[in-house]
């Protein structure tokens, strides 16, 4: 997705329970046309998770024939990004040549590295009936030995995904490893990524990680006593054996992972070097970035 980088509010509890959390990051709604989303990462007082600097949560969005998503081709350098979808679907091009319909379940990952240009739009058969998109879209930081690597694509269809049950909780293992299941899914540091559904009073121990964080994606958690609301993230510290319980029932996203460091960021542009920013600005406007295979028309231009 294409961004802006204005930041989201944050609220802080420190009640009784709050030892397992750092932050509560309500998250703030940004506009792309069509739809809206909800954007807990970056924020103004917590950059990113582990290497995870930008989460979006996007729909659930009913669009009726004739509209959809449609974002023009536009670039990214020095990270990865990754879309989990919930319902619907999204076509994916990009400047390798790449052409991936995203489904729920898969994992679609884009390795920016050196430079790459992508589109995300509709196949002719989704945009030409009612239709309905929700999902997450994530942004992984590269570690610095890596931020130039060739850029690739990479697509996990959603059986390749591995899941279990804890207990009646329904859990998948989307990037890294947990409760002893590992994702085939390509890191490049320590990466956590997981959803999990938890009906009306069960409970789920989470793996621990460097940096975590929770998202309640649907319904309402509790830790200990403390109430988390459907769409906030909480920012968990490093204590051990942290225990949520659904006082709904809900579907949770977990990231984390090994910290990278900051980052800076300008609107698709991110590295570890201000100066690298500048020159995919440049690169952009001079028109030095490849062309999207088959979508080679449009583009997004850079914001002024």
């Amino acid at each position: 997705m294409s961004i802006n980088t204005k930041y989201a509010e944050l609220e802080c509890n420190t009640e009784a329970g709050c030892e397992a959390i750092q932050l509560v990051i309500s998250p703030r709604s940004t506009d792309l046309g069509d739809f809206s989303v909800r954007r807990t990462l970056p924020n103004k007082t917590r950059q990113s998770v582990g290497p995870w600097i930008f989460f979006d949560h996007m729909g659930a969005a009913d669009f009726p024939a004739g509209k959809g998503i449609s974002v023009r081709p536009h670039p990214h350098i020095n990270l990865a990004t990754v879309t989990y979808l919930f319902e619907g679907e999204i076509l994916h091009r990009d400047s390798l040549g790449s052409k991936q319909t995203i489904t729920p379940g898969d994992i679609n990952l884009m390795v920016a590295g050196r430079g790459i240009v992508h589109s995300e739009r509709e196949r002719p058969e989704v945009n030409g009936v009612p239709h309905r998109l929700h999902g997450i879209q994530l942004w992984m930081a590269l570690p610095e030995e890596f931020e130039e690597i060739d850029p690739a694509f990479y697509h996990y269809p959603s059986r390749d995904i591995p899941a279990t049950n804890l207990n009646g909780v329904s859990v998948r293992v989307l990037i890294g490893e947990a409760y002893g299941l590992k994702s085939p899914v390509k890191t490049y540091s320590e990466t956590l990524y997981l959803e999990a559904h938890l009906q009306a009073g069960q409970s789920l121990e989470l793996p621990n990680a460097e940096e975590r964080a929770i998202y309640v994606a649907q319904g309402q958690l509790k830790i200990k006593d403390k109430l988390i609301q459907q769409y906030d993230m909480v920012i968990l510290s490093e204590a051990e054996g942290v225990v949520i319980e659904a006082s709904a029932d809900s579907r949770i996203t977990l990231i984390g992972g090994k910290n990278l460091g900051p980052r800076f960021i300008e609107w698709n542009f991110i590295s570890s070097r201000k100066e690298r920013v500048e020159q995919a600005k440049q690169d952009w406007l001079a028109g030095k970035f490849p062309k999207v295979v088959d979508d080679e028309i449009e583009f997004i231009p850079l914001p002024k």
